[in-house]
């Protein structure tokens, strides 16, 4: 695989007649691409519009809010932890990733597993487990207690929030460079190991930058799940925007002074997009070269294979490991002590069935985006796939509460249509960003060659396009799934009455401390959310297989 700059790209030849070999300009994308494109940015851009409303309302009001001292205190431990979180993730996933795909690590195929798995533990769930276990009145406390620690340092504040969102959130670079280095081809490291180049010098100066885009794409997740994430940041009293946001909603009843915060907290985003496309540039990540991509040989680890196995189990252990022996801890006790179990299987069905519904709309409506942003680079589609990105920098709450206004004068209000077009924008991003990644990595001639040999428009798709970025977008897809079943904020003010799910059982359990009732359904969600990964991991096999 090599890079080629921007001027190199070829327009994407599905929706052309006919291909040519050369072309001296872009052609205007057509409109089956661009109108569903804009229909995705018109409903990202719904809650943005709510803001805007609510803080006109405010008045003088907003920007004497907004100059505040503690707003520019707000602003600077957002934009600590957001960057400190990203780079973390980064740190942890890109080696987990590498080790778990490209080595001869022993048992690689379980940690790839086990190192995705955290992605669906909730994350307020997780803090209160790390509380639990690492807090100063924690397990682990009570072990060190007859070595003469009596209390460990406090968890509280930046450095536990730190923790529990980049335990919580290193899964979407995981995820996102672990789909890039199966799609990258081997022969440039197999040119950089015959010069003699060894394997780490050959990841770092070969493999590496080839990862650009996937490592900017999942930092940029990361970083906006930690400016958009309220439980960790709450639960652990680190004064940040969801947490300020909060206090506006509940306590001093003030929407539009919250919605002045929310604002600043798009303009935020909207500099992290520009700074992501900065890092990712627009490269060409498929082969361009003839011939047939080869699998990848193993590097072998030799002595390093103990220190590797020792980073993914302690990565596991404190990511996974823990939350999950604290649930199971809480569980048997309220089962000894006969809590009662009802409601779960509904519960989980809810779960599902949301999940599922906003993994294909996502989908669906994420592609014509990607199609404009890999295969049309210009202002157009650049434009359309930085505005998805809005509904994931707000807060859930600020999502819900936009569509709880904008339903209460619709026939759609409190209807699970409604809370799936919600969840669908909240997490357009995820999808768009494996969508765009998977065509990257599809070569426009490949389409072109069958439509040469008298494929039309949709057999090429059908036959070349989508079994080679297939795999890919369900991935995305996958990812859409776990991150909805866990959704809190959106789910708790949009679902039908009645309509309970895993999530707001283990919410109103948690608001009542009653730990042992929340730790089912948490222990369900995270058994029902394991199963798309494995389902991913088996299609991985088969490809591998291959």
């Amino acid at each position: 695989m090599v890079t080629l700059p921007p001027r190199a790209a070829r327009p994407f030849s599905f929706f052309r007649a006919h291909a040519p070999v050369h072309v001296s300009h872009r052609p205007a994308p057509p409109a089956i691409v661009w109108m569903p494109a804009a229909l995705a940015a018109l409903l990202a851009l719904l809650p943005l519009a709510y803001l805007v409303m609510r803080a006109a309302n405010a008045g003088a009001g907003f920007w004497s809010h907004l100059l505040r001292a503690k707003t520019l205190e707000i602003v600077v431990n957002s934009l600590v932890l957001a960057g400190a979180v990203s780079l973390a993730t980064v740190v942890i996933a890109v080696p987990l990733a590498w080790l778990t795909t490209r080595t001869d690590l022993p048992g690689r195929r379980a940690w790839a597993t086990l190192g995705a798995l955290p992605l669906v533990i909730p994350s307020y769930v997780g803090a209160l487990a790390l509380v639990a276990a690492l807090g100063p009145k924690g397990t682990l406390q009570g072990w060190l207690e007859p070595l003469g620690i009596e209390r460990l340092p406090s968890i509280y504040g930046f450095w536990g929030s730190w923790l529990a969102l980049t335990l919580f959130s290193y899964p979407y670079v995981l995820l996102s460079v672990r789909a890039a280095l199966r799609g990258l081809d081997p022969g440039m490291e197999e040119a950089a190991r015959s010069l003699g180049h060894g394997p780490w010098r050959t990841f770092l100066a070969t493999t590496l930058p080839q990862l650009r885009p996937a490592i900017a794409a999942g930092a940029l997740l990361s970083a906006l799940y930690t400016l958009g994430d309220f439980g960790v940041v709450a639960l652990l009293r680190y004064d940040a925007f969801t947490r300020a946001m909060y206090v506006q909603y509940r306590s001093a009843l003030d929407r539009s002074s919250a919605a002045g915060l929310a604002l600043l907290l798009v303009a935020i985003t909207l500099g992290l997009l520009v700074v992501e496309s900065r890092v990712r540039g627009n490269d060409i990540l498929h082969r361009l070269g003839s011939g047939a991509a080869r699998k990848a040989r193993p590097v072998p680890l030799g002595r390093w294979k103990i220190p590797a196995t020792v980073f993914c189990a302690t990565i596991v252990l404190l990511a996974l490991g823990i939350p999950v022996l604290v649930l199971g801890g809480w569980f048997i006790r309220a089962l000894r002590q006969g809590a009662a179990l009802d409601g779960l299987t509904g519960a989980a069905f809810h779960s599902l069935t949301i999940g599922l519904w906003t993994a294909l709309a996502a989908t669906l409506l994420a592609l014509p985006v990607a199609i404009l942003a890999a295969r049309f680079p210009g202002p157009l589609g650049a434009i359309a796939e930085r505005v998805a990105y809005l509904g994931y920098a707000l807060p859930g709450i600020v999502v819900a509460l936009a569509f709880v206004s904008i339903g209460v004068r619709t026939p759609f209000h409190q209807t699970l249509a409604l809370l799936v077009l919600a969840c669908v924008v909240r997490f357009l991003p995820e999808a768009v960003g494996a969508n765009r990644l998977s065509l990257l990595q599809v070569s426009p001639r490949m389409e072109e060659a069958a439509r040469g040999l008298g494929e039309t428009a949709a057999g090429a798709a059908r036959r070349v396009l989508m079994p080679l970025a297939g795999p890919g977008m369900l991935a995305g897809a996958a990812l859409v799934l776990l991150t909805t079943m866990k959704e809190l904020p959106v789910t708790l003010l949009l679902a039908p009455t009645g309509y309970d799910t895993l999530a707001i059982e283990i919410w109103t359990a948690a608001n009542d401390a009653a730990y042992g009732r929340a730790a089912a359904p948490a222990l369900l969600l995270i058994l029902l959310s394991a199963i798309p990964t494995l389902l991913l991991v088996a299609r991985d096999r088969e490809q591998v297989a291959r």
